[in-house]
């Protein structure tokens, strides 16, 4: 580990180096730090921060917006030794509940954010069920737009090795939140495997769009290339999402040879990629392209790297990985340059603890994976029965892991570390065998769904929807199903409903709005039926109602559905004004579901997070400074956002 034994020896030992960070915020708006920048700003914000009362053992909740201030806070809590809590300042409702579920679960918080953030917050907590957190927010609430001066620098604490460093809570998820504790060591030991299982040197320079509040940003593109002292280059993840292709022109400006994205990252940059606009760019320096953080498609790599042939990108860089938060990143890698393989097997034989049987050419009843690599040095991994026993290879089982790297559990959480840890090994909650290639991840012991590069708990969504009392509780469910061709969850909400379908409709379109609101994602069906299969002890059986959906069992209901929708839509013509023209344009190019009438809810059309943003960036590039992202929640039709914007224009 090149003899560092906690975060702050790495920073300091790079205070002598040439290198630094890039924080990319626009086309033309670039600002480089210093490593040693990095050190000397941490050490003045920790004056603040200890002045405010925070002291080592404490935990730093960083909620902020851009990347400088987000390491700036990072650094200056590993300095004195405290432990770092990096939460997302999202913009939903369910965000600012998972921010407040955390926050009261802590011993001793400090939060360090700026007065916009707080502000919400706190509105949030006052109409909710958090206001007995409003008292420690006003007295332990470190406010950056407050600090003018960082010159003066703290009292920077030694830490040891095995003192927690920081905790990652899930990234997605919308359920009661674990905090994944994370020491020195663990970081270390992990860092240094995946350099040496990734190669990387000094000479190496990295590009990420990956939030540093997710595992893959903070210690694989910022931690692994300051261990390296190598550049490296990061870029807003909501920039990335309103101009993709900025990512890309990017990485060939500055010669990039390290990138990463999960599935949903290579498909919203090909929605919008067009070979003879980009072919000037060179990718021949990108060596690797990590792709992990969620299932690796196959067919989306293949699409992706021919996508780029023109650039000169070499098909062999798609780098697929998989790891977890609970063992500091990584836990397993391909070998380099040699691109991914794959591996087809009967879908009747992956159930735990069956031998698989690998078929020779994929279909209609085998499924295809991409292959994940061998284990990392210093992280041992077992495939286990229900029990955690081993299994031989070519059977289904738990994925278990264990080593210097992995957590030793969840932070103030000792049931949830019991229930994952059994004889030092932890289950990751992710089922699969190891094949000659090595592991083959086939999917999880869970119904968790993945949406946009995120997991969300069917359980959490349910209870959402029932909040709002359109649906009563328990006649409901929320499940995935992935159709073999396509790389991404589909959205499922299954309604108990006996009713006339033409009165099924506004329920729908509550729960479409009511998820898109709440959580920021799209559902893609909500669908009534007449019963919820269940098992005897009353659980619902998610599995079949998805299986019902792949085999087309709901097609009639849907297609009516879509029909009697179409007829009680608002009309897509009779816009008023210039705004109001201009905002319908916008969202009739963005939104992909025909003419929008300028009374419909966009919400109800099934618009994502990241159709939001881009809607967003379009208005910002003709009426700027006038909009915030969070205004379409309180105005969310055509018509209510034209007056808004009128009255923002004119002043009144």
């Amino acid at each position: 580990m090149n003899n560092f034994s906690t975060l702050a020896d790495v920073l300091l030992a790079r205070c002598t180096s040439k290198n630094g960070v890039n924080f990319l915020n626009g086309e033309n708006v670039e600002n480089r730090l210093r490593f040693a920048d990095i050190y000397s700003r941490a050490c003045g914000l920790l004056n603040h921060l200890q002045q405010h009362g925070a002291r080592t053992g404490d935990e730093l909740v960083v909620v902020v917006d851009r990347n400088e201030q987000f390491l700036d806070a990072f650094w200056a809590g590993i300095l004195g030794n405290m432990i770092v809590v990096p939460i997302s300042p999202g913009t939903t409702d369910e965000h600012r509940a998972k921010f407040f579920r955390i926050y009261s679960r802590l011993h001793k918080p400090f939060l360090f954010t700026d007065s916009v953030i707080l502000e919400r917050l706190r509105s949030f907590a006052a109409t909710n069920e958090f206001a007995n957190s409003l008292e420690k927010l006003r007295t332990s609430t470190v406010l950056l737009d407050q600090i003018v001066d960082i010159s003066k620098p703290g009292t920077p604490v030694t830490a040891k090795p095995d003192d927690i460093a920081f905790v990652q809570y899930s990234s997605g998820s919308t359920r009661e939140p674990k905090g994944v504790a994370l020491t020195h060591r663990n970081l270390l030991t992990n860092i240094a495997a995946i350099v040496d299982g990734a190669q990387l040197t000094e000479n190496d320079v990295t590009l990420s769009w990956m939030p540093l509040t997710h595992d893959m940003g903070l210690i694989g593109f910022h931690l692994t290339p300051l261990f390296c002292n190598a550049e490296h280059y990061l870029m807003p993840t909501p920039l990335f999402v309103r101009r993709p292709q900025l990512w890309i022109t990017k990485a060939a400006e500055h010669h990039v040879s390290i990138l990463c994205s999960p599935n949903f990252g290579y498909r919203h940059f090909l929605k919008t990629f067009n070979t003879e606009n980009q072919k000037s760019l060179n990718l021949s320096g990108v060596r690797l392209i990590f792709n992990g953080a969620e299932p690796i498609s196959a067919e989306l790599c293949d699409e992706f790297t021919s996508a780029l042939k023109g650039l000169s990108l070499n098909p062999l860089s798609m780098f697929p990985v998989y790891g977890l938060a609970e063992a500091s990143l990584a836990v397993t890698f391909p070998v380099p340059s040699t691109g991914y393989r794959t591996i087809s097997a009967s879908r009747n034989t992956l159930a735990t603890g069956a031998p698989v049987e690998i078929a020779a050419k994929l279909d209609q009843n085998t499924s295809s994976y991409v292959v994940v690599g061998q284990p990392i040095s210093h992280c041992k991994v077992r495939i286990g029965d229900d029990t955690g026993h081993a299994l031989p290879d070519l059977t289904v089982g738990h994925i278990l892991i264990k080593g210097d790297n992995v957590t030793r559990g969840y932070y103030l959480d000792n049931d949830a570390t019991q229930a994952a840890v059994r004889d030092g090994w932890l289950d990751t909650g992710d089922l699969g065998f190891m094949s000659a290639d090595g592991l083959v991840v086939t999917g999880r012991s869970k119904d968790i769904i993945f949406v946009h590069g995120q997991n969300f708990y069917p359980q959490d969504i349910e209870a959402i929807i029932e909040k709002t009392g359109a649906v009563d509780a328990g006649k409901i469910a929320v499940c995935g199903a992935r159709r073999a061709d396509s790389p991404a969850d589909e959205l499922l909400v299954f309604v108990l409903y006996r009713g006339d379908d033409n009165e099924f409709l506004p329920i729908a379109a509550g729960i479409l709005r009511t998820v898109n609101e709440k959580i920021g994602i799209p559902v893609d069906h909500v669908i009534p039926v007449a019963r919820l299969p269940k098992t005897t002890s009353g659980k619902i059986q998610r599995f079949k109602l998805a299986d019902a959906y792949l085999k087309n069992e709901f097609s009639d209901i849907l297609e009516k559905l879509q029909s009697l929708a179409g007829q009680t839509r608002s009309p897509g013509h009779g816009t008023g004004g210039e705004i109001e023209r201009n905002l319908k344009q916008i969202c009739d190019d963005l939104l992909k579901t025909g003419s929008i009438g300028a009374t419909d809810n966009i919400f109800e059309l099934g618009t994502s997070s990241l159709t939001l943003a881009q809607v967003y960036e379009r208005i910002e590039a003709i009426y700027p400074g006038q909009l915030e992202i969070t205004d379409f929640f309180d105005y969310p039709t055509i018509s209510e956002l034209a007056k808004y914007l009128e009255t923002r224009i004119n002043g009144t």
